[in-house]
């Protein structure tokens, strides 16, 4: 894909994300405001990488790249599953910067959500580091530092915004699961 190209795709995708981010953009306190400056390194980065996407396909790098972008797949359908069906998402909830799915009326604490707070955010990771390993460089080892950086302020305000909503039940969920990865973050 063209340079030029790549740059129309980002605009595309761009206005998109802000599309989609608009009521998050307007308020700094918002876990989506984090969340969009994430999705905007994310596709950076695929961006970036994408010429090298099918390069030596059986090397070890792009065998732990490939594992690591099914995992995340298998991850984001997971957990946003687990939302739909059990966080009981009411499109009534008061609150403007909450899109679709997050607006759970449930803690969710099954699947995946057993053992972390944040699946959705930790297949994002895997996405992120999964497409830094079709061609490492600085520049994309960068672009993954500061998506890696705004999912984890994204998690950290989300979480902020569970504790308001779901309270003591979310503490005591706090204390039972990691935040991305079981057993290590």
């Amino acid at each position: 894909m063209t340079f030029q190209l790549k740059i129309i795709v980002f605009l595309v995708a761009s206005a998109g994300i802000c599309y989609v981010s608009r009521a998050s953009l307007q308020d700094p306190r918002s876990h989506g405001f984090y969340r969009f400056f994430a999705w905007e390194a994310i596709l950076a980065l695929i961006l970036l990488n994408l010429d090298y996407w099918f390069n030596q396909p059986f090397s070890i790098r792009q065998i732990f790249s490939w594992t690591l972008l099914i995992v995340a797949t298998g991850l984001v359908i997971h957990g946003a599953h687990l939302l739909r069906t059990m966080g009981k998402p009411d499109r009534t909830r008061e609150d403007a910067t909450l899109i679709g799915i997050e607006k759970t009326t449930e803690l969710v604490t099954a699947g995946a959500y057993r053992y972390v707070r944040h699946p959705i955010y930790s297949s994002l990771l895997l996405l992120t580091w999964g497409v830094l390993f079709k061609h490492l460089s600085w520049v994309s080892v960068s672009v993954a530092a500061i998506a890696t950086l705004f999912l984890v302020m994204t998690a950290k305000v989300e979480e902020a915004e569970n504790i308001c909503f779901f309270g003591e039940a979310y503490r005591s969920y706090m204390k039972q699961t990691w935040m991305f990865v079981p057993f290590v973050l």
